[in-house]
C-alpha cells in the first residue's frame, strides 16, 4: 500500500519513499523515528505491497504483549478488518493467525522460538525489529539469529531495525553499513517543569503531591510513571482518598495485569471524564493513550539485574536514562500541547545515562546459551551482537547448564538439553518440570512455572502455595490461558501418557529449579540465609517468617535489604532428601574471639548452610595451629605474652634492619601479622588457645626468624648493654624516639674521646647525660663536640649545685668515676 492511500496522514509518511527505495536495493535498513511518528503501524502496511515481498509475510517484533496487541489492532482497524485476517497476532497466551495473514505482530521472545523451530523462516520476506532502543535480551538475540540465518540460509530476507531513540550509525555498522532513514516526526510542544524531590519522603507521597498539583493546574488526562506495581498500588490508594472529583478515574497499568484491565487502562477517557493512568515503563513506547496531555515522571524504573556469582536475578530500582525520560516526556505531546512534571532537579538531567543499559549486559544468559546451542552455536559471542554477551555471565550460564545436564563439555545440547529446549521456559524451570514428571508431579511443577513466568497470577503474596491456590481458581482469560499452557508443558515433559498427579509439595518442587536458593532461618523471625551465601528477609509478621527452611523463587534489593518476594516452606526432611548428594560432613575448627580459643565441631553443610553440628576435641595438627595463629593476629599482636627481654630483642633486630637493610628480617607489626602462620604457627601445635602460649614459646618463635650468623652479629652490633669506662653495664633502650640510647651520669664518661656507636660504628648511641642526682643535663650524639662546646656552661652551673662531684675543665682527659671527690679536694 502507498502512503497516500491511507485516510490519515502520519509524520512517518515523508520518510517512506526513502525507506522502501533502500529495501528494494538492499537487505538491511535502519529507521529512526520519534514517538508518535507512526512507524509501528504504517511501515508494515506499506512494505507488504512491495514487489520483493512477493506474497510472503512480514514479521513485526514488539517488546511487550500490550504493545503487540495494540499495534495489531490499530493496523487491522486501518484496513477495516479484525485481527487474524491480514494482520495477525502471535503472543505467549494465544495467537490470532489466519490463512490470509500477511503481517504477524509477535513478541520478541516468541520470535526466538519461531526462528529456532524454522531457521529458514519459510515464507517470511522481512523481519522488523520495533522499539529496538529498549535493547531487551530477546531483541538482541533475535536480531543475531536473523542475521545469521540471512547469511547462511536466506540472503533474500530483509531486516529492518526501527527505534525512537537509538544510535542509528552503530546499528547500521552491525548490519553491514546499512542505510539509515530518519523521520522528523511531529510532536506537539511539551512544557517541562522540574519539581525536585525530598529524599526523606517516600516516592509515593511525592508523586501523589505532584498529581494533585497537576489536577488543579492542568486540564486533560494524566500519565504517571512509577517504578513498579507496589508503588502504583500505594499511589492509587493515596489518590483514592484525596480526589473528590467523581469525574476522575484511576487506571493502573503494569505487565502483571490481565489483558482486559490493560486494554481498559489505555482506552481514552469517556467524554466529560479525566483519567489518571499509573504506569510502569510499559507505557514508554508503542502506546498512545488519547487524551493524555500531562505526564508526571518519577524518574525511576525497576529492572532485573543478574548476579552470575550467585545465580540470582533480583529487581533493582534505578534512575531512568535520558532517552527514557525523553520518551516519557513525549507522551504528553502525542495529540496536543502538553506538560511534563519531573520529580528531580533540572541540573540532574545531565547526569542521567544517555541510554538504558542493554539487558544482555546484566541478564541471566542461560536461556540464550541453550538456545544458541539449539541453533548449533556453542559460543554465542560468535554471533553478531551490538554488545557481546559478557564472558563471566556466559561462563556461569555454561556451568549451570552443564550441572543441569543440558550441555556437554563442548557446549553441545545433550538429550536432556533437547528436552529442556522443547519447553518454552527458562532452563531452571524446564528442568524442574521434567524432573517433577519423573515423580508424577509434572502438573503442579508446570503450574509453578506458570506463576513464575506470568507475573500477577495468583496475586502478589509471598507464599507460593497460596498463589497456586488462587491461580487454580482464577477465571480471568489470562489465568485460563496459562492453565491450558501449563497443561501442555506437563504433557511435553511427561514420558508416555499423562497420569493424574501424585500429591506434591510446592517448596520441594521449587527447590528443584533453585537448589542454590534453599534458605535456612537465622536468629530473628523473617531472616534467612540462602545456600548461595546471600541473606534475604521477610516481614516478621509474614506467615512464612517462622519456617525453618524456605525455597526462594524471587528476591528484590541487595545486601542487608534483600526482600523475599516469593517462596515456599521446606521441612528439614525435605531438604535432606532434595540435597542428599550435595550435603557434606566436615570437621571445622574456628577461632572464638571472645574466648580467645579454638573451637572444633563436626558440621553437616549444604553449601553455605549449616544443617547440623556437634562439638569435637581440637585436633593437634599444623592446620589447627595456623587457625589459632590467624585468630591471634585478628586480636592484635599485643595480646601475646611479651616480656621486657623479648620486646628488647625484637627492637634490637628492627634497629639493625633499619640501619643495615634487608639482610635483617622485618619484625614490624605488619610483617609479623602477615606471616604469623609461618613463624608462630609451628610453635602452637597442640595448643587450643591464647592462654596456652607461654613467653618461652613466643621467644623461641621469634628467635627462629634470625639465622645463626645474624644472631652473633646482633650481640656485637646491637648489644643489650654498653660498658662504660667505669665498668658499669648500662642497658640500651632501643625503643626511644630519638634512636637507641642510654641514660648515664656524665662523670662515668670522663676520658672518652670518641662517641660510643652501634651497628659496627654506623649509628651513634644517643647519650642522655645525667647529673649526680640522675636528672637530665643534655642529650648528645657527639660527645667530643659536647666536651669542647656545651660542657663549659654545664660545668659552670653544675659545680655549684654538686660541689662534692668532679667537674674538670677538660673532661676528655679526666678519669671516669662513680664516686664523689675525696675530702679536701
Amino acid at each position: 500500500m502507498a502512503a497516500s492511500s491511507f485516510p490519515t496522514p502520519l509524520p512517518i509518511d515523508e520518510a517512506l519513499p526513502a525507506l522502501t527505495g533502500h529495501l528494494r536495493a538492499a537487505s538491511h535498513a535502519v529507521l529512526v523515528a520519534p514517538p508518535g511518528a507512526g512507524k509501528t503501524t504504517r511501515v508494515p502496511l506499506v512494505l507488504i505491497g512491495e514487489p520483493w515481498v512477493a506474497g510472503g509475510r512480514i514479521i513485526l517484533l514488539e517488546p511487550r504483549r500490550l504493545a503487540a496487541r495494540g499495534a495489531a489492532a490499530r493496523m487491522a482497524a486501518t484496513l477495516g478488518e479484525a485481527v487474524g485476517e491480514t494482520v495477525g497476532l502471535r503472543v505467549r497466551l494465544g495467537s490470532k493467525i489466519g490463512p490470509k495473514t500477511r503481517i504477524e505482530v509477535v513478541t520478541e521472545g516468541v520470535f526466538t522460538r519461531m526462528i529456532l523451530d524454522d531457521p529458514e523462516l519459510t515464507g517470511v520476506a522481512a523481519v522488523l525489529f520495533d522499539e529496538f532502543h529498549e535493547r531487551s535480551l530477546d531483541a538482541d538475540f533475535g536480531l543475531a539469529l536473523a542475521l545469521d540465518a540471512q547469511v547462511g540460509l536466506r540472503p533474500d530476507l530483509r531486516i529492518l531495525v526501527m527505534s525512537a531513540t537509538l544510535d542509528g550509525a552503530r546499528v547500521a555498522r552491525l548490519l553491514g553499513d546499512a542505510p539509515v532513514v530518519e523521520s522528523e516526526g511531529r510532536a506537539y510542544p511539551v512544557e517541562t517543569r522540574y519539581l525536585g524531590r525530598d529524599p526523606q519522603r517516600r516516592i509515593e507521597d511525592e508523586v501523589t503531591e505532584a498529581v494533585m498539583r497537576a489536577l488543579r493546574a492542568e486540564p486533560g488526562s494524566l500519565l504517571v510513571f512509577l517504578p513498579g506495581q507496589g508503588e502504583i498500588r500505594r499511589v492509587e490508594e493515596r489518590l483514592a482518598q484525596r480526589i473528590t472529583d467523581p469525574a476522575v478515574d484511576l487506571a493502573p497499568l503494569y505487565g502483571a495485569m490481565d489483558r482486559a484491565a490493560q486494554d481498559k487502562a489505555v482506552e481514552p477517557a469517556a467524554p466529560g471524564r479525566r483519567k489518571i493512568v499509573l504506569a510502569t515503563s510499559i507505557a514508554e513506547t508503542s502506546l498512545t493513550i488519547n487524551g493524555v496531555r500531562v505526564v508526571i515522571d518519577s524518574g525511576l524504573a525497576r529492572v532485573p539485574r543478574y548476579e552470575p556469582d550467585i545465580g540470582l536475578t533480583r529487581l533493582e530500582t534505578v534512575r531512568v536514562s535520558r532517552a527514557a525520560a525523553d520518551q516519557r516526556r513525549g507522551r504528553a505531546g502525542r495529540t496536543e500541547p502538553g506538560v511534563c512534571y519531573r520529580l528531580w532537579e533540572e541540573a540532574s538531567t545531565g547526569a542521567l545515562e544517555p541510554f538504558a543499559k542493554p539487558e544482555i549486559l546484566a541478564a541471566d544468559l542461560a536461556p540464550l546459551l541453550i538456545a544458541a546451542a539449539a541453533w548449533g552455536v556453542a559460543d554465542p559471542a560468535t554471533l553478531a551482537f551490538l554488545d557481546p554477551p559478557p564472558k563471566p555471565a556466559l561462563a556461569e550460564a555454561r556451568r549451570l547448564l552443564v550441572d543441569l545436564d543440558a550441555l556437554d563439555a563442548d557446549g553441545r545440547l545433550t538429550e536432556t538439553g533437547r528436552r529442556l529446549q522443547a519447553l518454552p521456559l527458562p532452563p531452571r524451570l524446564a528442568r524442574m518440570v521434567i524432573a517433577a514428571a519423573g515423580e508424577g508431579q509434572a502438573g503442579m511443577a508446570a503450574e509453578i512455572a506458570a506463576v513464575l513466568v506470568e507475573r500477577g497470577l495468583g496475586g502478589t503474596g509471598t507464599d507460593l502455595a497460596e498463589r497456586l491456590g488462587r491461580f487454580r481458581g482464577e477465571r480471568s482469560p489470562q489465568a485460563r490461558d496459562m492453565r491450558r499452557m501449563a497443561e501442555g508443558w506437563a504433557r511435553t515433559a511427561s514420558v508416555g501418557p499423562r497420569e493424574p498427579d501424585e500429591p506434591g509439595d510446592a517448596g520441594a518442587l521449587l527447590a528443584l529449579a533453585f537448589p542454590d536458593r534453599i534458605a535456612k532461618a537465622r536468629g530473628k523471625p523473617g531472616e534467612f540465609l540462602m545456600a548461595n551465601g546471600r541473606a534475604a528477609a521477610l516481614d516478621p509478621a509474614d506467615a512464612l517468617a517462622r519456617s525453618p527452611y524456605l525455597a526462594i523463587a524471587e528476591i528484590a534489593g541487595s545486601g542487608a535489604t534483600a526482600r523475599i518476594l516469593l517462596a515456599a516452606p521446606l521441612t528439614p526432611e525435605a531438604v535432606e532428601h532434595l540435597a542428599e548428594d550435595r550435603i557434606v560432613t566436615t570437621t571445622e575448627v574456628t577461632f572464638d574471639r571472645q574466648a580467645r580459643a579454638l573451637r572444633a565441631r563436626e558440621a553437616r553443610r549444604l553449601d553455605a548452610l549449616v544443617l547440623g553440628e556437634r562439638p569435637l576435641p581440637v585436633p593437634a595438627d599444623v592446620a589447627t595451629a595456623g587457625i589459632l595463629a590467624k585468630g591471634i593476629a585478628g586480636l592484635g599482636l599485643a595480646v601475646l605474652p611479651w616480656t621486657k627481654a623479648i620486646s628488647q630483642w625484637r627492637e634490637r633486630v628492627m634497629f639493625l634492619a633499619r640501619a643495615e637493610g634487608e639482610e635483617w628480617p622485618d619484625l614490624s607489626d605488619a610483617a609479623l601479622t602477615a606471616g604469623i602462620t609461618d613463624w608462630l604457627g609451628p610453635y602452637l601445635v597442640g595448643k587450643a588457645g591464647l592462654a596456652a602460649i607461654s613467653a618461652s614459646d613466643l621467644d623461641a618463635a621469634l628467635k627462629a626468624l634470625l639465622p645463626w650468623d645474624l644472631q652473633r652479629r646482633l650481640e656485637a652490633e646491637a648489644p643489650t648493654h654498653v660498658t662504660m669506662p667505669t665498668g658499669s653495664n648500662i642497658p640500651v633502650d632501643y625503643g626511644g624516639e630519638e634512636g637507641p640510647g642510654i641514660a648515664v651520669r656524665v662523670q662515668e664518661l670522663f676520658g672518652l674521646t670518641r662517641h660510643p656507636t652501634l651497628a659496627g660504628g654506623r649509628v651513634p648511641l644517643v647519650l642522655s647525660l645525667l647529673s649526680p642526682a640522675h636528672r637530665p643535663i643534655q642529650i648528645t650524639r657527639d660527645l667530643p663536640a659536647f666536651w669542647r662546646g656545651s660542657w663549659a656552661d654545664v660545668r659552670s652551673e653544675m659545680r655549684g649545685r654538686y660541689p662534692k662531684h668532679p667537674w674538670p675543665e677538660d673532661p676528655a682527659s679526666a678519669a671516669p668515676t662513680t664516686r664523689v671527690k675525696p675530702r679536701g679536694t
